[in-house]
């Protein structure tokens, strides 16, 4: 695999991390997180995306906060 792509998916996976403790810290206040949840899809998708390009099927399962 290549280093550039490998720290892209890495930096990636740690983006989506990111994004679903946000996601579970604003639903725990009762605040809106529809903007959160929309960035968290689209940054799976672009994961997959990049997994897939590079000849790996699936993206790992995450949890879904």
């Amino acid at each position: 695999m290549d280093t550039n792509l490998a720290f892209k998916l890495a930096e990636l996976r740690g983006q989506i991390a990111e994004l679903g403790s946000s996601i579970r810290q604003l639903q725990k206040a009762g605040l809106d997180s529809a903007s959160a949840q929309l960035l968290i899809t689209r940054k799976r998708g672009e994961l997959e995306r990049l997994m897939n390009s590079n000849g790996t099927t699936t993206t790992p399962k995450t949890r879904r906060g």
